[in-house]
C-alpha cells in the first residue's frame, strides 16, 4: 500500500489547547481510538505512534473468549461500512497477560471495552480488569446489533442500563462509561438513566442495523442477514444524538459515528462532546486520527481560541 510506517505528529502534538479532562482522566486531546477498529492497539501501532493520541479504545473483551460470527463479516456499501464481527476477542485472562503490558508503553489513555451474555458476566469481567490494573477506564458495550445474547440486549432498556451500570460500578476502581445504541426509540432517555446509575460518562453512538444484499444470489452478503452500519452515513444521526443527550444529562459525552477528519471531530465538540472516537475512518486511512489532531490545533489557531474546551457545547439553534 505504499504506507509509511509508525507516523508522528509534527505540530505541537501534546499543546495544552487540545486538553480535556473527562472523569478525572486528563487526555492531552479529545480524539480516542474506537472499539473495534484499532484491534488490541498492536495492529495500528504499525502506522501512528499510539503517544500522540489522547486514548485507545480496545477491542470488546469479554469472560472467555470469542471466535465470532461466520464470514461473511464485513461488507463495504456505497454508504458505510457494514461489519458482522460479532466480538471475536481473547477472553479477559489473555487480554490482561498479554495485551495490557503492550499498551502500557505508550503515554496515553488505555479505555477496555468489555461485553458479556449476561450482567454477572459484565460484572466479572470487569472486576478481573479493575484487580489488575493497568487500565485507565472501562467502556461498557450495552449496544452491539451483531450479538444473539448481551449487547444490545441490556441496552434497550433504562431498566437495563440501570442494572448494567450498578453491578459494574460496583467492582470497578476506574471511571466506568456506557456506550449507547442509536437503535433505540429514546437515547436521552437511557443516557438519564444510565447517569442516574452512576455512570461517568457515555459513548454514542454505536452502529445502525443495516442490511446489504447480493441480487444475483438473492441472499444477504453478511453471513448474518443484518449487520452494524458505519462510516459517514450515520454521522447526521449520531451527531443528532450527541446534541439531544447534551441537553438530557452533565455527565460528559465521548462523539462517536462517521468522524472522517478534523471539521467531523468539531462538529462533535461543538454539538456537546467533550471527546471523539474514530472508526471506520482508521480502516479507510490509519493516518486519520493524526490528521484529524492536526487539524484541531489549526482550527483553534486560526479561530485565536486557546482551548478545545471553549467550544464544547457551543451550538446556537
Amino acid at each position: 500500500m505504499g504506507l509509511k510506517k509508525n507516523k508522528t505528529i509534527e505540530t505541537a502534538a501534546s499543546a495544552k489547547s487540545l486538553e480535556v479532562k473527562i472523569s478525572g482522566i486528563t487526555f492531552k486531546n479529545p480524539v480516542i481510538l474506537a472499539s473495534g477498529t484499532c484491534g488490541y492497539g498492536e495492529e495500528i501501532s504499525q502506522f501512528i505512534d499510539l503517544n500522540s493520541l489522547g486514548g485507545i479504545t480496545t477491542k470488546g473483551i469479554s469472560l472467555e473468549p470469542k471466535s465470532g460470527n461466520s464470514p461473511v463479516r464485513i461488507c463495504e456499501t456505497a454508504s458505510g461500512m457494514l461489519n458482522s464481527i460479532g466480538l471475536e476477542n481473547v477472553g479477559v485472562k489473555r487480554f490482561i497477560a498479554e495485551k495490557i503490558p503492550f499498551l502500557r508503553r505508550f503515554k496515553t489513555n488505555i479505555i477496555v471495552n468489555i461485553f458479556g451474555n449476561t450482567i454477572e458476566e459484565y460484572a466479572q469481567t470487569a472486576k478481573q480488569l479493575s484487580d489488575a490494573g493497568g487500565i485507565d477506564a472501562i467502556e461498557i458495550n450495552a449496544s452491539c446489533p451483531n450479538v444473539k445474547k448481551g449487547g444490545m440486549e441490556f441496552g434497550k432498556s433504562s431498566e437495563g442500563i440501570t442494572r448494567l451500570v450498578e453491578k459494574v460500578k460496583e467492582v470497578s476502581c476506574v471511571p466506568v462509561f456506557i456506550k449507547l445504541s442509536p437503535n433505540v426509540s429514546d437515547i436521552a432517555e437511557l443516557a438519564r438513566a444510565a447517569e442516574s446509575a452512576g455512570a461517568d460518562g457515555v459513548s454514542l453512538i454505536n452502529t445502525l442495523v443495516g442490511m446489504a444484499i447480493d441480487i444475483k444470489r438473492k441472499k444477504a452478503v453478511l453471513s448474518t442477514a443484518t449487520g452494524g452500519l458505519s462510516g459517514p452515513a450515520i454521522k447526521p444521526v449520531a451527531l443528532a444524538m450527541v446534541w439531544k443527550v447534551k441537553n438530557a444529562v452533565k455527565i460528559p459525552i465521548i462523539g462517536m459515528g462517521g468522524i472522517m477528519n478534523s471539521r467531523d471531530a468539531l462538529e462533535f465538540i461543538i454539538a456537546g462532546a467533550t471527546a471523539i472516537e474514530t472508526g471506520t475512518a482508521n480502516m479507510v486511512n490509519p493516518y486519520a486520527v493524526i490528521e484529524i489532531i492536526k487539524g484541531m490545533t489549526q482550527f483553534l489557531k486560526d479561530e485565536k481560541l486557546s482551548s478545545i474546551n471553549m467550544l464544547a457545547g457551543t451550538l446556537k439553534t
